[in-house]
């Protein structure tokens, strides 16, 4: 064991979260929809081996649900942060549920074709897409911060349990009833959660700022991921474990189709030795992480899943490819959970669903580019070649840890200061006013340079991150005890979310800079809005505008 995961602290019990009754409530109902959408899985996938030979189209069954997360989760992630999270669920599943009774009805018509139900299956992924970024980010409105941890595995285990079952019962639905029997399934598992979300009643701060626009929101969320490199490295390994390790799921069901006795069956119940799988690693999942930092981690999932992807692409035997499906869905819970508990930990609450979206339009990007190039080598290569470079690719991926190792859990304050007051203003501004430019004047001792100028860099990463452009540091040449540091904001409501995106973290640097400062009182900051031209309703004195 290492020093550092010596010195962690206990973990809280993992299951923590199911102390809280929203979170139970949620839990089980997203259990059944869960179930119905592993059940339409099964029918899709094992219907597009009907409708034709294609490895390509076969394969691209898995990219048409995982590319619209790609495509539309940051739009989804801007939104959850902007507006209503628990509108945006009830909206997401209902489109859903349309989609779904509609895909049970053409095909109990018996009018799909390759393309319509690849339609049909993006339609239903772009729902999903709308819906996992205010899921995921609600896990923080649901459980305090210390059980998030467990929020997100339990919301792991709750998957797989339903993915030891539900592709098992998909296989005996679409054999004995039909496609059409297992897409009618789906669409009557959205109605627990519907009735779930109506019942909820989350407890939301109350704003103390206008709500961003649409653009600059989704804006902030790219510029606070590029900034923040523990963010980046997960994101890119969680990138290029979704592009190698979806190679499994979607090539399983030419895996099954190969064996002389496979059937929807077969299929189903390697789908279900993979939820297995999945379950005992969400069930190790406190253990492992006590014991092992999350690179090592990482490695092991990488690994693991390059393992099973090699024994599946070069033996014949059906026990064996279900014995490796058991470190695939372990190996999946281990890293996607942990990536996704690093996110947000790692990102404070204000920008934590577009954190979330990014992460997961690259981890389903590269879901929905690796089922598309697996799909295509296998067609041209065969099933056994596809899947052993795509263990290779894992093998890759868990040599890489060597130079972006995976961030430790954040373990730094991320919650609001809440001390910023707008100050009293001479001139009456609109909200969109702007640009506004901020000065801060500070007093610094020759001696205390160096530090000075490291605690700036640190603040220069934290104001650029939460909104500011244009800084500089600005050192006066005739009292070289005189620092100045410049800014810009874009409008003053922007000026104002700026501060208040302050989180108690950030603020240990303001301490020590005032600490550092030599002058009277606090570093005296100057607010001030560019202007060349003046209207003659624009930036009036206040006094000026009682006087009209």
């Amino acid at each position: 064991m290492t020093d550092q995961t010596a010195s962690r602290p206990p973990s809280p019990s993992a299951l923590a979260p199911f102390r809280y009754h929203d979170f139970r409530l949620l839990w089980g109902a997203t259990l059944i929809s869960n179930f119905g959408g592993l059940v339409q899985a099964v029918g899709a996938a094992w219907l597009m081996t009907q409708l034709t030979d294609s490895a390509t189209l076969i394969a691209l069954v898995q990219a048409s649900n995982t590319l619209p997360i790609m495509l539309l989760a940051l739009a989804s992630g801007a939104l959850a942060d902007i507006f209503d999270r628990k509108a945006i669920l009830l909206f997401a599943q209902c489109f859903m549920a349309a989609v779904s009774v509609l895909l049970a009805v053409v095909a109990w018509q018996g009018w799909l074709t390759p393309w319509l139900l690849l339609a049909f299956t993006f339609l239903i992924g772009a729902g999903q897409a709308l819906y996992n970024p205010p899921w995921q980010a609600s896990m923080g409105d649901l459980v305090p911060r210390a059980d998030l941890p467990a929020a997100v595995t339990l919301n792991s285990v709750g998957f797989n349990l339903m993915r030891s079952v539900g592709p098992a019962a998909g296989g005996f639905i679409v054999a004995g009833f039909g496609a059409a029997a297992a897409f009618a399934v789906n669409a009557a598992s959205y109605v627990p959660l519907l009735g779930a979300l109506f019942r909820w009643r989350p407890n939301i701060a109350p704003r103390t700022a206008p709500p961003e626009a649409f653009m600059p929101a989704v804006a902030a969320g790219l510029r606070y991921v590029f900034l923040s490199p523990n963010l980046m490295k997960v994101i890119g390994r969680g990138a290029l474990f979704g592009f190698a390790a979806v190679s499994v799921l979607a090539l399983l069901p030419l895996v099954a189709k190969s064996h002389p006795e496979g059937g929807s069956m077969l299929f189903g119940g390697l789908l279900g030795c993979y939820g297995i799988g999945a379950i005992v690693g969400a069930a190790l999942n406190p253990r492992i992480r006590a014991r092992f930092n999350n690179e090592n981690i990482v490695r092991m999932a990488f690994a693991g899943f390059a393992l099973s992807a090699v024994v599946l692409g070069q033996t014949q035997s059906i026990w064996l490819h279900a014995l490796a499906l058991l470190p695939a869905g372990a190996s999946w819970v281990l890293a996607l959970s942990l990536f996704n508990v690093t996110v947000q930990l790692s990102t404070p609450r204000w920008v934590v669903a577009r954190a979330l979206a990014l992460y997961q339009t690259a981890t389903f990007g590269g879901m929905a580019a690796g089922s598309w190039v697996w799909g295509g080598i296998a067609g041209a290569h065969g099933l056994g070649d596809a899947l052993t470079a795509a263990g290779l690719v894992l093998l890759a991926g868990a040599v890489v840890g060597f130079w972006f190792k995976a961030p430790e859990f954040g373990t730094a304050d991320l919650d609001p200061v809440n001390r910023f007051r707008e100050p009293a203003l001479r001139l009456d501004l609109r909200g969109r006013s702007g640009p506004i430019m901020v000065m801060v004047d500070y007093r610094i001792a020759q001696t205390d340079t160096p530090e000075f100028l490291r605690l700036m860099g640190l603040r220069r990463n934290i104001r650029r991150r939460d909104g500011a452009r244009n800084w500089a540091l600005l050192r006066d040449l005739e009292h070289p005890d005189l620092w100045s540091e410049s800014y810009h904001i874009a409008t003053w409501d922007e000026y104002v979310r700026h501060n208040l995106r302050r989180t108690k973290s950030d603020a240990e640097v303001a301490v020590a800079l005032r600490a550092l400062h030599q002058g009277e009182g606090d570093p005296l900051v100057h607010r001030m809005i560019e202007r060349h031209s003046v209207g003659p309703e624009d930036d009036l004195p206040l006094l000026g505008k009682m006087e009209v």
